[in-house]
């Protein structure tokens, strides 16, 4: 039986302040006070999972230790079906350099892999997005969304961040790159694992 949530606070484990935002306009409807790891001082903890609710769990687990208060994290990234599912839970890693974070770098590496790869076109993927809700006692929900498309090049549109200008999802023409952010954020993975979750655990 899926947990309700029926608390009145709620941490967000993330020191991103836009995710924080767009939660907040979520689940404004449950009249819920939400705070961010950022609200309350805390480190990023160390996202060593090889799943993405790994990673949403580790950091759903260190904020609910670090409170004593309920937390919700999530973990996401985009797999590749010829590349064997990378660069999944590295999506991120991919774009890594001295200097920061280069999502085209990222963007032509996974273009290179695949014609290196010889993989037929269409380059089959998904963004994955998982939602861990964890409780003080050890409880958690686990929500995973998906969002099925294709890897398109070269690069389309400028809207979006990360892989955005390469996925083409599946019924669309355009890129999530090209996209109203709006219209992106209705039908996305994250999309997908918010309303299960607000099904499971708060409606």
């Amino acid at each position: 039986m899926t947990r309700r949530f029926t608390g009145d606070r709620l941490i967000v484990a993330t020191h991103n302040r836009g995710k924080l935002e767009e939660i907040a306009d979520l689940l404004s409807p449950y009249g819920l006070s939400l705070s961010s790891n950022a609200d309350h001082g805390l480190p990023e903890p160390v996202e060593d999972g090889v799943k993405f609710v790994e990673n949403a769990r580790i950091k759903a687990r260190a904020a609910v230790a670090a409170t004593g208060l309920p937390a919700l994290a999530d973990d996401s990234g985009i797999e590749i079906d010829a590349l064997g599912n990378r660069p999944g839970v590295w999506t991120a890693d991919w774009a890594e350099t001295p200097k920061g974070r280069d999502f085209g770098l990222a963007m032509t590496r996974a273009h290179d892999e695949l014609v290196a790869a010889g993989a037929a076109q269409p380059w089959r993927a998904r963004f994955c997005c998982t939602l861990v809700l964890a409780w003080p006692d050890g409880h958690d929900e686990v929500y995973p969304g998906t969002m099925e498309g294709q890897i398109v090049w070269p690069m389309r549109g400028a809207q979006g961040h990360g892989y955005d200008p390469i996925f083409q999802p599946d019924g669309y023409t355009v890129t999530f790159g090209e996209m109203d952010r709006w219209e992106k954020n209705r039908i996305s993975h994250r999309a997908d694992a918010f309303a299960k979750m607000i099904a499971g655990s708060f409606a």
